[in-house]
């Protein structure tokens, strides 16, 4: 079969990664030039607050994230220097960063009052809830705070209360959500992945960065474990990203390069894509 005859509804799923997340706006981008719509959406982390303004409008999507992207500075989601750093975590011995930058970029995208009631598509943000350390799928109410818990890396930000749970960032349990997509009722899978294919991130250099390369290697084995088995249910379109380049998931000063890249590589990869029915086409 072509793309365009994956079966429906095709479930876009989008992974977490920081900075990172700036790849599949050009992912987007390729993808928009295909007909595959998404029908349902599942994500994590970045990947969730990508993930709904794909849900909250599917066609201007990839527009409309490359200007908000264009906005985003790492002052802006992880405010204060080392210093301020240093006292946050005396303050909390839990993590670096107030979630305030986060929370005002959040609330840029998609508005401080949006709910899950008001987006186009079915939609699932993952957490991970504290007392279980399992996956937390979010589907109803206020976008906002969902969207904040699905994005609290451990270290990094504080965890955020939802009733009476906990959360954390879904990442460390399901940072491809690629299972929820299919309770969501997708049929097909394309998958918007953050890391570089194939390859660990660059060394760290700092607490921060430490923390952000713990989690990431931790995800991509997730993916790598878990994409082979739901590809034995359905088709998996794993979308192929740029090669890999020399960037901080906490620096946002190569989003025009990332985007540019991403969609290259994803316009490549869609160009060559043969489906001929359930099975993992291109890899984590």
């Amino acid at each position: 079969m072509s793309i365009a005859d994956l079966p429906r509804p095709v479930g876009y799923v989008l992974g977490g990664g920081g900075s990172l997340g700036a790849v599949q706006v050009g992912m987007l981008q390729a993808l928009s030039e295909h007909d595959i719509a998404p029908g349902v959406v599942a994500g994590t982390s970045v990947g969730s607050l990508n993930g709904a303004i794909v849900a909250l409008d599917p066609k201007s999507a990839a527009n409309r994230l490359s200007h908000l992207w264009a906005r985003i500075t790492r002052e802006r989601v992880f405010p204060g220097g080392l210093l301020a750093q240093v006292r946050t975590f005396q303050h909390t011995k839990t993590h670096l960063f107030p979630s305030t930058g986060l929370a005002a970029v959040i609330a840029d995208f998609m508005g401080a009052d949006v709910t899950f009631a008001d987006l186009t598509l079915p939609f699932a943000a993952l957490a991970m809830d504290i007392a279980t350390a399992r996956p937390h799928v979010m589907r109803d109410g206020p976008l906002l705070p969902a969207l904040l818990a699905s994005a609290a890396i451990p270290g990094i930000f504080p965890p955020v209360q939802l009733g009476a749970l906990r959360l954390y960032d879904g990442g460390l349990v399901a940072n491809v959500p690629m299972r929820q997509a299919l309770d969501l009722g997708a049929r097909s899978l394309v998958v918007l992945d953050c890391n570089f294919p194939g390859h660990i991130p660059a060394p760290p250099e700092t607490m921060a960065e430490v923390l952000f390369y713990t989690a990431m290697v931790t995800m991509r084995a997730q993916a790598v474990f878990e994409a082979p088995l739901v590809a034995a249910e359905v088709p998996v379109i794993y979308l192929h990203g740029p090669e890999p380049h020399p960037v901080s998931p906490l620096d946002f000063r190569q989003t025009g390069t990332l985007i540019e890249a991403a969609y290259e590589a994803a316009r490549s990869f869609l160009a060559d894509l043969d489906v001929t029915g359930p099975g993992l086409y291109g890899s984590p």
